[in-house]
């Protein structure tokens, strides 16, 4: 199957783990291609999320002036458009890059406003999400929400939850979410990555999210399986991803396959296209080659992107139509 070709939703993907070689040499023009592969991507000696999380360290250093923020919202693009991906929302944790003297604000205009340039010339419709980490304290994860708000319908769809899943509680992000609740604003949570099914019941319960990030973790509990496939929730699945964070120790053990049986609404993603060393197109390739998936799943697996992509009915309708057509 010629799966490059095909037009390509993606709802989970980090910014700041996708910088090409190109881009960081550029930034950082000392940078060997050696260097870029042990620092950038997630080796064979990645053993967890939290290391994972640490090649995303080396990109946020060098993504915090308004030409790097530029230069790396144009790589991606370059990287979106050999995917041929149609619409793309977009992560990143704006509070990561005011290390050399932007303020938050400012991070989310400048990536707005570059994103809203490359949409219009490359014809990709794109949005972004912005992360709290679990981390953050009470207050820096209501500056995230609060700058979701500004800057929605100018670029920015909705507000998520991520980093180290298994070593930080929810409870600093309660009032966030609950504000965005309040204030209508589209929430996705990573979740039942790091951690198992227990995490995704708390993630429900508390965060009120109906997108959850990974979640794989669910098919340790038929009930937790019951209950998302019946009550319309959304797993934003990274197969590769989930190999090198060891969630799952080889590809053979994830549960794709089993999630998309159940009826589980799910879509596939990379998360991080660099720290994974990946694209659609190659996730596309590994689970037809491992799980002997058709076309017809993936188109599947497309549409359920759509109908849980935090955007309007109308250009549903105008994605959904693509899709159809082309698969």
């Amino acid at each position: 199957m010629k799966f490059k070709n095909l037009p390509k939703i993606e709802l989970h993907i980090h910014l700041d783990c996708s910088l090409s070689y190109e881009t960081v040499k550029r930034l950082r023009p000392e940078t060997t291609i050696d260097h870029y592969n042990n620092n950038f991507k997630a080796g064979k000696s990645c053993s967890s999320l939290k290391q994972y999380i640490k090649c995303a360290d080396n990109a946020i250093s060098l993504m915090q002036s308004k030409e790097s923020l530029e230069l790396v919202m144009e790589d991606f693009f370059n990287q979106l458009i050999k995917d041929n991906v149609i619409y793309c929302e977009i992560r990143f944790a704006p509070l990561l890059h005011t290390e050399e003297g932007l303020n938050s604000r400012e991070v989310v205009s400048i990536i707005c406003n570059s994103m809203n340039i490359l949409s219009k010339e490359s014809g990709i419709i794109t949005g972004l999400i912005l992360c709290t980490l679990r981390h953050y304290s009470k207050k820096q994860s209501m500056e995230t929400v609060k700058l979701v708000e500004e800057f929605k319908g100018k670029g920015v769809l909705g507000f998520d939850i991520a980093a180290d899943e298994a070593g930080y509680p929810l409870d600093n992000h309660l009032d966030a979410f609950k504000y965005a609740m309040q204030n209508d604003i589209n929430c996705t949570a990573h979740a039942g990555e790091a951690k198992g099914p227990e995490s995704i019941w708390e993630t429900i319960d508390k965060l009120k999210v109906k997108r959850i990030g990974h979640g794989v973790n669910c098919m340790k509990d038929p009930n937790l399986v019951k209950f998302l496939s019946e009550n319309n929730y959304h797993l934003e699945v990274c197969v590769s991803s989930n190999i090198k964070t060891k969630t799952f120790n080889k590809i053979e053990d994830h549960p794709i396959s089993q999630i998309n049986e159940s009826s589980i609404s799910m879509s596939i993603n990379t998360d991080g296209r660099t720290i994974s060393d990946t694209d659609l197109t190659n996730e596309y390739k590994l689970v037809s080659k491992k799980f002997g998936w058709s076309i017809e799943e993936f188109k599947k697996c497309n549409l359920e992107a759509i109908k849980h992509a935090f955007v309007s009915d109308e250009i549903k309708t105008q994605l959904s139509e693509r899709i159809n057509k082309e698969y």
